[in-house]
C-alpha cells in the first residue's frame, strides 16, 4: 500500500497536463535498493525479477492513463538500457562521476556502514550509481526533469541530481512523499496477516476494505488526501461530518468506498460492501469459500460428511448443535421456535427444517447462527 503514494504523485502530475513515467526496475531489482534496509537483501532469480515487473506493469495501468493524449504516461523499464553497459564501460562513463565520499554521506549507506552485524556489500553500494543514471537517461532521451519517490530515496535522488550536473551541467529536481505511518509512528498498510496489498490475490477487494473501515480516527484525513481523487473543499465537509459524529465513521466508510474503487474497481467495492453487509445480518448467497473464510476467519467451523445433506437431508436441530450454537436438540428446537436461529442470515422458524445442497452459501459452507451475533460454520467435505 506504501506504494501507491509515489503513484498517487505521478496520477495528480497526469491530472495536471504532465506526462509521468513509471520506471520498473528490471536492472536495479537486480542488485536490491539498501535504503531503508537493515540487511542484505536476497538475490532474485531472473525468472522471477521478469515475473515481478510484469506484475508491477499490469498494476500501474489501473492508476495511470497510458492512452491519454497528449500526455499519456510512459512505463519504461531500465534493464533495457542498463543491460548494454559492460562493467567497465559503466565505470568509466558513469561511476567516474561520483565520488565515493558523497556517496558515504547519504543516510541509507551511513545507516548501514554504522551496524556491526550486516555491512554493506559493494553489490548494494553500487545501487545508487544504477539510480543515478536512471535519472541521467530519463533527462537525455525523454525530457524528465524530476523524480519522485518516497522519502527513504532521497539519497538515491539527490545523488542523480548530482549526477546529472556534473555530466551534463544541467539541473534536475526531486519530489519525496512521507512513509505511510499511524500515529505512533508504526508503518502502516500492515494487517495481522502482513502487508496490505494492492493485488487482489493477497488482499481481497474484502480484506481491504476492511482495513480502511477500522482506519483509526486521527489519519483518516491525511488518508482521504494522500490517497483519493476528491476535491479539497469535499474532503473538508467529509472530515467535519466524520469529527462531528464520528462513532458512525462516515470518515472510514468514504476513505474505504474511494479507495476500494480506485485500486479495485466497482466490481470489487461491490463485491466488499456486500461482504460487510453480511456481517451486520444481510442475507449470505453466492460466495465462494475463500470469502467466506474471510469474512468469518474467527468463527469455529466444523467439517461434516456432504452425504448428510442429502436424501432428506441434515435436520437444523442437529446442526446447531454440530456447530457448537446449542448444547441439545431440545434446545436448538426451543431456539428456532423462538425464532433465534438463521441459515445463511436468514431466520428459520420450522424446528424440522432439514438442510439440503440448496442451503449452501458456497461451494461447501453453510452458515448458521443464533441471536444476533452467534456464527457457527459446517463445512460439507467427501
Amino acid at each position: 500500500m506504501g506504494h501507491l503514494m509515489a503513484i498517487m504523485v505521478l496520477r495528480r502530475f497526469q491530472q495536471a497536463g504532465h506526462r509521468p513515467i513509471a520506471l520498473v526496475g528490471g536492472a536495479t531489482g537486480m542488485i536490491g535498493d539498501p535504503s531503508g534496509k537493515s540487511e542484505e537483501r536476497k538475490l532474485l532469480a531472473l525468472d522471477e525479477l521478469r515475473h515481478n515487473v510484469e506484475a508491477v506493469a499490469q498494476q500501474l495501468r489501473r492508476f495511470l492513463d497510458f492512452d491519454r493524449q497528449p500526455n499519456g504516461a510512459l512505463l519504461l523499464n531500465n534493464y533495457d538500457w542498463m543491460s548494454r553497459f559492460s562493467f567497465l564501460d559503466f565505470l568509466r562513463e558513469v561511476g567516474k562521476h561520483v565520488p565515493v565520499n558523497v556517496m558515504l554521506t547519504k543516510d541509507s549507506v551511513k545507516a548501514r556502514l554504522e551496524r556491526s552485524d550486516s555491512g554493506l556489500s559493494y553489490t548494494e553500494f553500487s545501487y545508487m550509481l544504477l539510480q543515478a543514471y536512471d535519472f541521467v537517461y530519463l533527462y537525455q532521451n525523454y525530457g524528465c526533469e524530476i523524480q519522485v519517490g518516497g522519502s527513504d530515496q532521497w539519497g538515491n535522488i539527490t545523488a542523480g541530481i548530482d549526477l546529472a550536473r556534473r555530466l551534463l551541467g544541467v539541473q534536475l529536481y526531486g519530489l519525496t512523499c512521507p512513509l505511510l505511518t499511524k500515529s505512533d509512528g508504526t508503518k502502516m498498510g500492515k494487517t495481522e496477516s502482513g502487508a496490505l496489498w494492492l493485488d487482489p490475490r493477497k488482499t481481497s477487494p474484502y480484506q481491504f476494505y476492511q482495513y480502511w473501515i477500522n482506519l483509526e480516527d486521527d489519519v483518516v484525513e491525511k488518508c482521504l488526501k494522500y490517497f483519493t481523487d476528491l476535491p479539497r473543499e469535499e474532503i473538508e465537509a467529509v472530515v467535519g461530518e466524520h469529527l462531528a459524529q464520528p462513532e458512525k465513521r462516515l470518515g472510514q466508510r468514504r476513505l474505504a468506498q474511494e479507495l476500494t474503487r480506485l485500486v479495485h474497481g466497482e466490481e470489487g467495492l461491490a463485491a466488499a460492501e456486500r461482504a460487510t453487509a453480511i456481517l451486520f445480518g444481510g442475507e449470505i448467497d453466492r460466495l465462494t469459500d475463500r470469502e467466506l473464510g474471510e469474512i468469518f476467519h474467527d468463527v469455529p467451523s466444523h467439517a461434516v460428511s456432504r452425504e448428510r445433506l442429502n436424501g432428506e437431508g441434515l435436520p437444523l436441530v442437529e446442526a446447531l448443535c454440530l456447530a457448537g450454537l446449542a448444547k441439545s436438540k431440545s434446545e436448538a428446537r426451543r431456539i428456532i421456535q423462538q425464532g433465534g436461529a438463521y441459515v445463511n442470515n436468514r431466520r428459520v422458524l420450522d424446528p424440522d427444517a432439514r438442510l439440503t445442497p440448496s442451503d449452501l452459501a458456497s461451494e461447501t459452507t453453510i452458515v448458521l447462527r443464533t441471536g444476533k451475533k452467534h456464527y457457527g460454520l459446517l463445512r460439507f467435505e467427501g
